[in-house]
């Protein structure tokens, strides 16, 4: 009865409250639901000392133990980290953080000749204002996992001072990208009239291409150095795997990703017949930092190929510490572009473009709606910037929590499509001992809670994906 009583209450609230109000409820709620499931996962970690049965002729107790005091350090942080978020959104919204902000950028523009008529400039100052303030917040979180959680468990590569140019470097490169367009968008939506949504969604589409085409030869060299995978049997055994499925590559690189961390990764980009493929480092046992450790002669170079070395430095590089060896980088590559190939690329940029569709067409909607400015303390001004904030961050918030987990799911289908076209590419048996390579350089933990890991995986869980493998990893 109390609750019920309690839902009829809020029917007496004016409109702005109640939906003040509702926003509020499910941010905590979602929070609370996030929290339950890593309490769920974080149990796990907890009582899972002993690498169960299934996986002990894949993960040595060593690594075992690793991974899971890492991710019991990781999951600590993600829970002060959320509840840090969660309580400033809220203080942010009930002392009307946001319309003292927008006073605030107002007072800014006043002062430099700017009056009321100038509301994209006005609105770019606020974006300013607001991304420094998330910036400077973030800091220390961003340290923190850096500096004693990654540094601990071995994955950073960063000096403090490396990091502070990275972090201003990153947040001028956004404001760069972020305030032009932001201010082509709203200039947009002012003009376009009643068909406005259209045009405005005609803009983030090419605005998004164009950053995916430009990022890895423009921006991403901002940060990291890329180089040409030199010739060799790698490059060669590459170009013949991607001329067999008729992959246009153009050039395929390796970025420096261990000045930062030891992590590793690859990926492909680029459209039509320019496509590209990059390597990290680290995901290459013959060019990884970490493994020059263990040559004997500090100016040995990377071995082209496996023949002619000696027994000695055999023996070293079975011992290696981080990467995979050339056929297992090609059984990764082959999953990856079994993504291309099935078309799991365009069938995601076709759910993102409907998706952003569906938004602008809503927000034209309810972009009239004054209730909604009321309810977050615009009671005097409806400003198109603030619109795109509420009605996309605050009231699409469940609808985007629904999109997000079926996102997900699609995901985790999509990575064992793109295994099983690996597989039938007769790289099975490489891509399993892949696998297990590259969860044991980033500490992966093999075991997860069932709904865990169906709320967040965007990858099946290990023995899942091992397991379909290994019924033909022989082929």
């Amino acid at each position: 009865m109390g609750m019920w009583a309690s839902v009829d209450a809020m029917g007496d609230f004016p409109a702005e409250k109640r939906i003040f109000g509702a926003v509020l409820l499910f941010s905590w709620t979602v929070y609370l639901w996030e929290t339950f499931l890593a309490q769920r996962q974080r149990r796990i970690y907890k009582t899972t000392t002993r690498v169960p049965a299934e996986l002990e002729q894949i993960m040595d107790s060593d690594t075992f133990e690793k991974s899971r005091l890492y991710q019991l350090d990781k999951s600590t942080f993600s829970f002060w980290s959320g509840l840090y978020s969660v309580v400033e959104s809220t203080l942010i919204l009930l002392f009307g953080g946001i319309p003292y902000l927008w006073r605030l950028s107002g007072r800014v523009c006043d002062s430099a000749g700017f009056g009321p008529e100038y509301e994209i400039i006005h609105s770019l100052v606020f974006l300013l204002l607001a991304t420094l303030y998330s910036a400077l917040t973030g800091l220390p979180w961003s340290m923190y996992n850096t500096f004693v959680i990654e540094e601990k468990h071995g994955f950073n590569h960063q000096t403090l001072e490396f990091f502070m140019k990275d972090t201003l470097k990153k947040f001028v490169v956004t404001q760069c990208i972020l305030l032009p367009v932001s201010s082509l968008l709203l200039y947009i939506i002012k003009i376009g009239g009643d068909y406005f949504f259209i045009y405005a969604w005609l803009f983030t589409l090419v605005v998004s291409l164009v950053l995916v085409t430009i990022y890895a030869d423009y921006i991403a060299p901002l940060f990291d150095k890329f180089t040409p995978l030199p010739e060799g049997k790698l490059k060669q055994e590459i170009e013949v795997m991607a001329k067999s499925i008729d992959f246009p590559l153009t050039k395929v690189y390796v970025v420096e990703g261990s000045k930062r961390s030891s992590h590793s990764n690859a990926y492909f980009y680029g459209f039509f017949k320019n496509k590209r493929i990059v390597l990290f480092d680290t995901l290459l046992e013959e060019y990884s930092v970490l493994n020059k450790d263990n040559q004997e002669e500090p100016g040995l170079e990377p071995r082209n190929d496996g023949e002619g070395d000696n027994e000695e430095i055999r023996t070293k590089v079975k011992n290696k510490k981080q990467g995979c060896k050339n056929e297992e980088v090609l059984a990764v590559l082959g999953h990856e572009l079994g993504h291309w190939k099935l078309g799991h690329t365009i069938k995601n940029i076709i759910i993102s473009q409907i998706n952003s569709f569906l938004c602008f067409f809503l927000f034209a909607v309810l972009i009239g709606q004054e209730v909604l400015f009321a309810a977050f303390g615009f009671y005097d001004s409806q400003p198109t910037l603030i619109g795109l904030l509420i009605i996309f961050q605050f009231v699409f918030s469940p609808y985007n929590e629904v999109l997000s987990f079926c996102l997900t799911v699609l995901s985790r289908r999509f990575e064992f499509q793109a295994d099983a076209f690996a597989k039938k590419l007769g790289m099975a048996k490489d891509l399993y001992s892949a696998l297990i390579k590259l969860n044991k350089d980033n500490l992966g933990f093999p075991v997860s809670d069932w709904l865990f890991s169906t709320w967040h995986y965007s990858h099946p869980p290990l023995l899942e994906r091992l397991q379909a493998l290994k019924d033909t990893k022989q082929d």
